[in-house]
């Protein structure tokens, strides 16, 4: 039985045509895997299928499209996640509120949205969304104890699996699924594979089970093959915005492993191009290494201590972040920093960023000033790089900004251009910074035409350019597919080998770790101390 028809469509939004022709047909019993690398289409054909991002499928002259899922669709995504957190951000109320602070909307009221979509804000819940907790789908994502934190303050994994029991209790009988595993914890990326690889062997026996149609059926988009679920079936690539494989798994095997053989003969050769370019880059940007022209500072000593806290609590409402964490940043020494989703990574980045208020009423000194005593946050963030959630949120509210304008903020630690035009040296710097990471010819495009994979990579090339004292990198591989991810690991590596910047690295995915990583600070939320530093 087919569930989807496309056969001679176009995909489109109100500018232009994304991928001017593809046929494909989704049945009964088969499991979709949606792949291909950043900016390649993928993107937009999952978009399309959710019904609801201005992206559409429409039949060419002689065309065919049907779905029997179009009003019955929920889609849990990085893309999503970013939407959601830009929508707290649009309807923040703190400037009208006495107290000055809008929670937002809870876990609970998101997802009692989903159950009751006549509900408004501002409405009474009704009582019955109270005992939300003993939903299967709730227990099942494991967020019974943050429902009543406002979305705003969840860490990222912990926004996903939100989303994700969303989609469950929405009763919506198709779920898209993009990049589901991206920035998840072990025991999330365990749960997460566990409810597929169920949901999919009821999609699989459909015919011989006969509650199959209370349990949806799922579309996955991933390009990371290492981490492809067993139960997927069938294979949609897109390479190049067009349809460059449609076929069952075991075909679209025999072709990656032609291609790995094919792209391993060149390899060592591009690794070294890449490194040749980013030397004569940070060559310019930073001179002898005594001096950043771009940014006319002095380098210090590499003895200095960069940042240091001493017994710091954060919390809000009965919520203990972090407790009683002291901890010293000295120059040249490369941190990964590490633990479950909620743990407080991100919190513990914000304090040194300055985007956490609760650095001024704890003992933190950044630079060797304890914050508070009179430096802006300007002069802090001048001497910092960063690649963050919430920097990415903050880019996309601003998607008409050109790739070129996006490179040279990093230099001006900006979001956005304001002010002077950029000098003749920011542009040239910039485009050749592009140049490096796969941008060449493309510096006029709008941030927001870029898939989020791709957006990842510009603000990783964003807060490089400046060679930084400190590099803060929260996920930075988010969402890249395995070129970009190679690129972007390869350039962290380089920046921690360089001698000029320190580095920060969050992630969860023990495959990104670098050599040049050298100290962990593991944080255990539910533990007394909540806090572990060992040094390798």
């Amino acid at each position: 039985m087919s569930l989807i028809k496309i056969e001679n469509c176009r995909i489109e939004n109100s500018r232009s045509i994304l991928i001017q022709n593809m046929s494909w047909e989704m049945n009964a019993g088969e499991v979709w895997l949606v792949t291909g690398p950043n900016g390649s289409g993928k993107a937009d054909f999952l978009n399309a299928l959710s019904g609801n991002t201005g992206i559409k499928i429409t039949p060419n002259a002689d065309g065919l499209f049907s779905d029997i899922f179009y009003d019955s669709t929920e889609t849990v995504s990085l893309e999503r996640a970013a939407r959601l957190i830009q929508e707290e951000r649009e309807n923040d109320e703190s400037d009208y509120l006495e107290g000055g602070v809008d929670h937002g909307r809870t876990g609970r009221v998101f997802i009692a949205q989903a159950l009751y979509p006549e509900l408004k804000k501002g409405m009474p819940m009704p009582d019955s969304i109270n005992l939300i907790e003993n939903e299967p789908a709730i227990k099942l994502c494991g967020i019974e104890k943050i429902l009543d934190r406002g979305l705003k303050y969840m860490s990222t994994g912990e926004i996903r699996r939100t989303l994700l029991a969303r989609a469950l209790v929405s009763g919506k009988q198709l779920l898209l699924l993009s990049d589901p595993f991206a920035g998840l914890d072990v025991q999330s990326r365990t749960i997460l594979l566990e409810f597929f690889d169920s949901i999919a062997k009821r999609q699989l026996n459909k015919a011989a089970s006969s509650d199959s149609n209370n349990f949806p059926h799922i579309i996955l988009g991933m390009e990371r093959w290492h981490e492809i679920p067993d139960a997927i079936t069938h294979v949609l690539e897109f390479r190049e915005k067009e349809v460059s494989y449609c076929g069952e798994r075991a075909g679209f095997e025999a072709l990656l492993k032609k291609r790995e053989a094919e792209a391993a003969a060149g390899e060592e050769e591009k690794r070294q191009s890449f490194k040749d370019g980013f030397e004569e880059l940070t060559d310019v940007s930073a001179g002898d290494g005594s001096f950043d022209m771009l940014n006319h500072r002095e380098v210090g000593d590499v003895r200095d201590a960069l940042v240091e806290m001493n017994d710091v609590n954060v919390g809000w409402d009965d919520h203990q972040v972090l407790r009683h964490l002291t901890w010293k940043l000295v120059r040249g020494e490369h941190w990964l920093v590490r633990g479950p989703n909620g743990s407080g990574k991100t919190t513990f980045l914000e304090l040194i960023t300055g985007d956490n208020m609760q650095v001024f009423s704890n003992d933190i000194k950044i630079f060797g000033n304890r914050r508070g005593s009179g430096e802006t946050i300007w002069d802090i963030k001048k001497r910092l790089g960063i690649v963050s959630y919430r920097m990415h949120v903050e880019y996309r509210m601003l998607g008409g900004t050109s790739l070129l304008a996006v490179i040279i903020s990093g230099f001006r630690d900006s979001i956005g251009l304001y002010g002077d035009s950029p000098s003749d040296l920011e542009i040239v710097t910039a485009k050749k910074w592009l140049a490096l990471g796969g941008f060449e010819g493309r510096e006029s495009e709008s941030f927001g035409s870029l898939s989020y994979g791709e957006q990842r990579a510009i603000l990783i090339l964003r807060s490089a350019v400046k060679t930084p004292e400190i590099l803060i990198l929260d996920e930075p591989c988010h969402g890249l597919d395995e070129q970009y991810r190679a690129k972007i690991l390869h350039l962290m590596e380089l920046i921690g080998n360089g001698g000029t910047t320190t580095m920060l690295h969050v992630t969860h995915d023990p495959s990104e770790v670098l050599p040049c990583e050298k100290h962990i600070l593991e944080l255990h939320p539910d533990e007394d101390p909540m806090y572990q530093i060992i040094e390798l």
